[in-house]
């Protein structure tokens, strides 16, 4: 039976790292990560898993706008548009990360992780995740709770779950 992110959600986050590179390793996928309010922690993650080299390419960490544009190729347009913390932005972040990489996947994260900088639109815990291919991507807004480090936790927790859910799903 295929995982899903209510079933990984409990789950150490060392052992769904160790989960997303067995995945990553059976299907011979290469991954890379994409991040904004998570500063690096996807990342952080995923290599503390002895053996990731084999299957983690690359690890962006674009807080600036500047940094989306210049390294990942996000339009300057879409991001006076959506902003950063936006379905376009995340997708075209993943995007970006596999052709820049070379990955064949990758998770992308943009958010308000507080405690400032929040908007009636987009208030302090409001995070997109993208995750998918340069030609493919699927995306999902989620309301985390807590301080800023929670809010960063439970992204860095739902990203990675999001690659083996959908990992886990190839046949």
């Amino acid at each position: 039976m295929a995982a899903s992110v209510e079933s990984l959600k409990n789950l150490d986050l060392t052992l769904l790292a160790q989960r997303l590179g067995k995945l990553c390793t059976t299907h011979q996928v290469e991954v890379s990560a994409a991040e904004s309010c998570t500063g690096g922690g996807i990342a952080s993650a995923i290599t503390a898993v002895p053996g990731s080299s084999a299957y983690f390419t690359t690890g962006y960490v674009t807080y600036s706008n500047a940094a989306k544009t210049r390294l990942l190729g996000v339009p300057e347009e879409m991001l006076s548009h959506h902003g950063a913390v936006s379905e376009a932005v995340v997708k075209a972040m993943v995007a970006g990360a596999c052709r820049e990489s070379g990955a064949d996947m990758a998770i992308a994260v943009s958010g308000v992780a507080g405690p400032e900088g929040g908007s009636d639109e987009k208030p302090v815990g409001t995070v997109w995740l993208a995750w998918g291919s340069v030609d493919a991507q699927q995306a999902e807004c989620l309301h985390f709770y807590g301080d800023r480090q929670a809010v960063r936790e439970q992204a860095v927790r739902q990203g990675i779950a999001r690659l083996v859910v959908a990992l886990d799903k190839r046949e």
